[in-house]
């Protein structure tokens, strides 16, 4: 089986997952590689990604290393059945960066969805013209080609919220980004009359952080929580000057919790968000 050479993020996280419960058995890879007849070299491939893996080897692995979480073993084990290109979103390998692809391909998979946003609308949220104009403004300035590109998976990453049955998103916004006129007065407006129609929708919760607000709400913690299937495989995603980066490893996993939670109790009730975007929207 030759290697991989553009793992996605899920398949990177299954060998870290696997990683991590060999090293809490306490087990060399060298022991782990012979179970599997491959000796240390395979065991590393497979555990940065770079080696699939099947259901049944994953199954045998746990079992070896003694893990008596099942709900994550079965959650790995349906991994290795996902490969590179079968998803909607890898219409766009060779154009986009594979983060990017990565976001959209763990947001289908996800079981729920938070995020906080300071300076703009959550991309999901945002409608083409407000998009557009975003990525108009970014340094340095991207190809045409990549940036309809960008425009077009984020449109299609909105879908998501279409399903019969769409995972539940919870959506923490500062005043700030109510107020942004990005594109001018009529995009503004029109971005914010699409809140507040997905507010509407029974899976979507919006709150805001007003400009009153005398809590410290961290404002450098933009993010966006993906959960898993268990809480093991929960991933946060941040932008930063370079990218986008994601982040699993428990301890930032229980960081980002408490963030969202210290800034959800910050925000206003929804009933009181809704009615200040309301009023925004008179205003322009």
């Amino acid at each position: 089986m030759p290697p991989r050479s553009n793992p996605t993020a899920r398949q990177v996280r299954l060998g870290v997952e696997l990683r991590k419960m060999r090293e809490a058995a306490g087990m060399p890879a060298r022991e782990a590689g012979a179970l599997l007849g491959g000796g240390q070299p395979q065991i590393s491939h497979i555990e940065t990604g770079r080696y699939g893996i099947s259901e049944e080897r994953v199954r045998r692995l746990a079992a070896f290393y003694q893990c008596s979480d099942t709900a994550l073993v079965d959650a790995l084990s349906a991994i290795t059945h996902e490969q590179r290109g079968q998803g909607w979103w890898e219409e766009y390998s060779g154009i986009l960066p594979a983060p990017l692809r990565d976001l959209a391909e763990m947001e289908h998979h996800a079981t729920f969805l938070r995020t906080i946003q300071v300076t703009h609308i959550p991309g999901v949220f945002q409608t083409e013209d407000y998009a557009r104009t975003i990525f108009n403004y970014n340094f340095p300035p991207l190809p045409q080609t990549e940036r309809d590109a960008r425009i077009s998976l984020r449109m299609e990453r909105q879908k998501i919220l279409q399903r019969d049955e769409p995972p539940p998103y919870e959506a923490v916004i500062h005043e700030a980004a109510l107020r942004m006129r990005f594109g001018g007065r009529k995009v503004a407006r029109a971005q914010l009359v699409r809140l507040q129609e997905l507010c509407e929708r029974p899976h979507i919760t919006m709150r805001v952080i007003p400009f009153d607000v005398e809590e410290p709400i961290g404002s450098g913690h933009a993010m966006h929580y993906t959960g898993g299937p268990v809480p093991q495989l929960d991933t946060v995603q941040v932008d930063t000057g370079i990218g986008v980066n994601f982040l699993d490893a428990e301890s930032l996993l229980r960081k980002y919790r408490m963030i969202f939670d210290s800034v959800r109790t910050a925000a206003l009730s929804e009933a009181e968000s809704r009615d200040l975007l309301h009023s925004i929207i008179r205003e322009l």
